[in-house]
C-alpha cells in the first residue's frame, strides 16, 4: 500500500482498476448528495478526492505535458503532483457548495479546476516574464517563444473552448488528455461509438474555425 501526499495531507492512493474507481466514486457522490443539516460533508469530500487520485494524477500529468510543458520548465518547473495537490485543494473548496451527481461531471469538474489552476499559473508566468523585460530594459520577445503563446495558439485554445459541451469534453479527454475512447465513454456513460462520433465532430467544427492554419496541400506534378 502506498500513500501520495498532497497539500500537507496522505490519500490511499493504491493501484485500482478503473471500473472499481468509477464504482467507488459513484458511491462517494451518492453520501455527498445526502448530506444535510448538520452532517459534516468533509470528510466524504476528502474519501472522495482519496479515491479518485490515481485517476486525476493521470489527467493531471497529462494535461501538463501535452497542453502546458512550458510550465515543465524553468522557472516554474512544475511538477503532476504539484498540480495535482493545487487541484485537489480546489476541489475541496469547490465541493463545499457542488455536488456533481454521477462520476462524469466530478470529472469534468476536476478537469476544469485543472485548467483553471494551469491557466492561472501561464498567466502569473507571462507577467513575470513581462515584468523581468521591463526592468532589463530589454526588447520584449516575440509572441511565438517558449513563455508566451503565439496569436495561432490563443485562436486554437478560443476554438476548442466555443466547442458544444459534449464535442469539447470529448475532444478534451481524448487529444489533450490522452484517455482512449473506450475510457472516456465509460468516465462518461456512453457508447464508444457516441465518443468516436463526438470527436469526429469535434475535428470537423475546428477544421472548419482553424482551416487557414492547416499545411497546404501538395501538389502534384
Amino acid at each position: 500500500m502506498r500513500f501520495v501526499v498532497m497539500a500537507g495531507r496522505h490519500y490511499n492512493a493504491a493501484p485500482m482498476a478503473d471500473d472499481c474507481t468509477t464504482v467507488v466514486v459513484q458511491n462517494y457522490l451518492d453520501q455527498l448528495a445526502d448530506v444535510s443539516g448538520e452532517t459534516p460533508a468533509e470528510p466524504i469530500v476528502r474519501q472522495l478526492l482519496g479515491e479518485s487520485v490515481n485517476r486525476l494524477q493521470h489527467l493531471c500529468t497529462t494535461l501538463l505535458y501535452r497542453s502546458y510543458p512550458r510550465l515543465t520548465h524553468p522557472p516554474l518547473n512544475l511538477e503532476p503532483h504539484e498540480l495535482l495537490g493545487a487541484v485537489v485543494e480546489r476541489m475541496i473548496k469547490a465541493l463545499r457548495s457542488v455536488r456533481p451527481p454521477n462520476v462524469r461531471q466530478f470529472f469534468a469538474l476536476a478537469n476544469q479546476h485543472m485548467r483553471w489552476e494551469l491557466n492561472d499559473l501561464a498567466r502569473r508566468l507571462d507577467n513575470q516574464v513581462r515584468a523581468q523585460q521591463v526592468h532589463e530594459s530589454q526588447v520584449p520577445a516575440p509572441a511565438s517563444t517558449a513563455s508566451q503563446l503565439s496569436p495561432n495558439g490563443h485562436r486554437i485554445l478560443q476554438a476548442i473552448d466555443s466547442l458544444p459541451e459534449d464535442e469539447r469534453e470529448v475532444f478534451s479527454l481524448v487529444r489533450i488528455q490522452g484517455l482512449t475512447q473506450s475510457e472516456v465513454a465509460e468516465m462518461i456513460g456512453v457508447s464508444p461509438k457516441t465518443v468516436q462520433r463526438r470527436l469526429n465532430r469535434s475535428l470537423i467544427l475546428l477544421a472548419e474555425k482553424l482551416g487557414d492554419l492547416l499545411p497546404a496541400p501538395k501538389q502534384t506534378s
